[in-house]
């Protein structure tokens, strides 16, 4: 079933939602003291961090709280003892209809889209965790609806609004090490499974509804440690693996200031693939066309896993110091930029020593690295923008396109050692046997 129908039959139609015109379009009439009514989807890890730092800003008032853990829910609701409480997103969006002014998503992958585009299609903004979605027909789709009906959105990627992130971008668009021909970007992070896939099921906790949590995936028995609450990321069915998740927040900075759009070829070393986990190592090699900050081509290499980064003269730095765990290198014609992950500040190398940068120009002021002050300005701009005060940084029009290059990766795997050829004008591969994965099919649920 094609998704913008499952999503329009199974939650729309079926549940007789009717559409309304936002009130938030026209926000700016309701003055400075407009409040913004809010409702969490997904209250896990993450998902609680969202909900924290949403409710932070003080026109935020959360009104509806949805998991299908009920131990989640519980936790959220002690702080939040006013909202209503659902184990369906598609039972409190009908019901709450009006009610709600916007939408945050923080479930797994796989029920990023089916949530998102429900609350878009009722007209309501949505902040959405990284990745944006799991295939990529999902990312285009939800760009394109909204952009049909004119919303705020967010990507979840806090540090885009970070002061090291900020001055990266700034310094490679004013050119401190000039035309950039090679990305490298790492992650030791293991979000990939080797072993076999789990024989036999183990009894469904009381307090979660596996249905739901399996929601638009695959039908498949309940196994304890394997995928809920954390390990899913791993699990091709519901995770998107490391490129998924540390990838988006390591490409963010480079991909913004080097104003990338999709690639044009993409080659993934690794593993065979086994269709249940991702592999534990992958190196990912992108080719990307010019724009003006880069060289006629650029030049991305992505690495993750146990022992990521393998050594390579791009990535010595002075004085044999060690690279930090994650990160990305810049190599330009007149330099390189270092970019620890993360709240480092990144440092310039030019003939293979540290050079002092001038950052005061910037305008930046000074800078804050404390994650607990600083993550919250990332969802207070999504606020804002929602009140009428401003524009997010990370809107779906550039989600989706920075997700769109992360899920080219990890289809590539499929393919071991496979030079795929992306035409991002009819969203096709020219090697036909990799479009099936580009999307999947909804289960009913």
């Amino acid at each position: 079933m094609n998704k913008r129908d499952f999503i329009k039959k199974s939650s729309l139609g079926a549940l007789g939602v009717a559409l309304a015109p936002s009130f938030l379009q026209n926000m700016k009439h309701l003055g400075p003291d407009a409040r913004l009514r809010t409702a969490h989807v997904g209250l896990g890890f993450q998902g609680f961090d969202d909900l924290r730092d949403i409710s932070s800003h003080p026109q935020v008032d959360v009104v509806a709280l949805c998991d299908v853990d009920q131990n989640n829910l519980e936790r959220c609701l002690a702080l939040h003892p006013g909202a209503k409480t659902y184990k369906d997103y598609r039972e409190m969006l009908k019901e709450m209809g009006d009610g709600i002014d916007a939408v945050i998503v923080a479930t797994p992958d796989h029920m990023h889209a089916p949530v998102a585009m429900m609350a878009m299609e009722m007209d309501k903004p949505v902040y959405c965790q990284k990745p944006l979605t799991h295939f990529v027909s999902e990312s285009r789709d939800m760009k394109k609806l909204a952009e049909e009906k004119g919303l705020v959105t967010q990507m979840g990627i806090q540090v885009h609004s970070f002061y090291d992130y900020m001055l990266g971008t700034l310094l490679i668009r004013d050119g401190i090490i000039g035309k950039v021909h090679t990305v490298r970007a790492w992650s030791p992070k293991t979000w990939g499974y080797n072993g076999p896939v789990p024989e036999g099921a183990d009894p469904v906790p009381e307090t979660l509804d596996w249905n739901l949590w399996l929601g638009t995936s695959p039908e498949r028995p309940y196994k304890e440690g394997f995928y809920h609450p954390t390990n899913w990321r791993k699990i091709v069915d519901y995770g998107c693996g490391t490129l998924g998740d540390m990838g988006v927040h390591i490409f963010d900075t480079p991909y913004n200031a080097l104003e990338l759009d999709v690639p044009r070829t993409i080659k993934t070393d690794c593993r065979p693939p086994n269709g249940f986990g991702y592999p534990e190592n992958n190196t990912v090699t992108y080719e990307f066309p010019g724009t003006p900050q880069t060289a006629e081509t650029l030049t991305w290499i992505w690495s993750d896993g146990p022992g990521a980064p393998a050594p390579h003269p791009d990535l010595e730095l002075p004085g044999g110091e060690a690279l930090h765990d994650q990160g990305a290198m810049f190599m330009g014609e007149k330099g390189r930029l270092y970019l620890p992950h993360f709240m480092l500040e990144p440092k310039l190398i030019v003939d293979g020593q540290y050079q002092d940068i001038d950052v005061a120009k910037y305008n930046l002021g000074t800078p804050i690295r404390n994650y607990a002050t600083e993550s919250p300005k990332h969802y207070h701009q999504f606020v804002d923008a929602c009140l009428g005060k401003g524009e997010t940084s990370a809107p779906f029009s550039y989600a989706a396109r920075l997700t769109e290059t992360i899920l080219l990766g990890v289809i590539a795997g499929n393919f071991p050692g496979e030079t795929l050829h992306w035409d991002a004008k009819k969203a096709r591969f020219k090697e036909g046997k990799a479009n099936k994965f580009l999307k999947g099919k909804y289960r009913k649920f």
